[in-house]
């Protein structure tokens, strides 16, 4: 494996949020009360959560939001200091409360999530340009979460080239995405259902052949319990739709099955180690399934953060290899 000289460099742009957490028997339908649920208060936002991942698998992480001028947002940012992570490109946003979200999990770790956005939305393209060119420059990746406007992520996803900084994007939650992003290059992280949103598909492995054909680059896909898949952008000619045989499959890569205890943040891992593994200089695919092996790790304990692995902690589900049920 390549090695980058020092530790592995990702600049997270996105969300930061408050998690408030009640677990309930079965998630509510439309109009109805689940009561006996306990509660719980987390941190999250799903760039923080990425940039947490990020850290806690060996990276030097940087990272560019906004919170507001109250007791939870000088919590949150106090959460990510502790992580070991730069926090100069937080702004803190007069007058506007911290972003929050309202998570309910049910028993079988699904879950749902509905967020006041807060600060987030108040993030502007002149903080983060000024964030991003104010900052040491070296080769390392960029990670950005679609929980902040379009602008700043149209200002980052443009200074990412210049910045010697390879462009990832998760397009959660799911959106068009803008297309000056497209324009970018990024490589794209996302679930199946939004794969099928953003890529206007019936299938996943259709939305992410038809994605990559747009961004040229790869896209990957994950799949729960089934795992991820990547697809390469096609060869010169070759119908992204798949019926040209001349395009390529997308590779299929299988999961770490584990008991899930709340599947809250596992995207936000897979997207967080797997940018730290990109900085690090592994290829695409082992860099997939060390995100597959942390997001397994990840669901085995209560809230978006607490079971983001460690190094010591991935390197042993790793070892175990995919297929093999692993604890947390």
């Amino acid at each position: 494996m390549a090695e980058a000289p020092g530790r592995p460099l990702v600049v997270v742009v996105g969300s930061i949020n408050v998690d408030l957490v009640v677990r309930g028997r079965h998630l509510p339908k439309a109009g109805e009360t689940v009561t006996g649920g306990t509660f719980a208060r987390h941190h999250g936002g799903k760039g923080a959560n990425q940039a947490v991942a990020a850290a806690r698998v060996g990276a030097e992480v940087r990272f560019i939001g906004a919170i507001g001028d109250d007791e939870l947002g000088a919590d949150e940012r106090a959460s990510l200091v502790a992580e070991g992570i730069d926090v100069s490109g937080v702004a803190v946003v007069p007058g506007v409360s911290t972003g929050v979200a309202l998570i309910v999990v049910d028993d079988s770790g699904e879950n749902q999530i509905a967020v006041a956005s807060g600060a987030n939305a108040a993030l502007d393209a002149a903080w983060v340009r000024q964030a991003l060119l104010s900052g040491k420059r070296r080769l390392g990746v960029m990670l950005l979460d679609l929980e902040i406007p379009d602008a700043p992520l149209i200002e980052a996803a443009g200074l990412a080239e210049r910045l010697g900084l390879r462009l990832v994007v998760n397009p959660a939650p799911a959106r068009a995405l803008a297309i000056p992003i497209l324009d970018a290059h990024p490589l794209l992280v996302m679930n199946e259902d939004e794969a099928l949103l953003v890529g206007s598909a019936d299938t996943p492995a259709e939305a992410a052949r038809l994605l990559a054909a747009r961004s040229d680059r790869p896209v990957v896909v994950t799949l729960g319990r089934d795992g991820a898949l990547i697809a390469e952008p096609d060869p010169a000619g070759a119908d992204p739709t798949g019926a040209d045989p001349t395009g390529r499959p997308p590779t299929r890569l299988p999961a770490y099955p584990v008991d899930a205890v709340d599947t809250t943040g596992a995207g936000d891992t897979v997207c967080g180690v797997l940018a730290a593994e990109l900085a690090r200089g592994d290829p695409l695919p082992p860099a997939v399934r060390t995100a597959l092996a942390a997001a397994a790790l990840s669901i085995g304990i209560a809230g978006a953060r607490e079971g983001m692995p460690s190094r010591a902690a991935l390197d042993a589900i790793l070892a175990t290899g995919p297929g093999r049920r692993s604890g947390p």
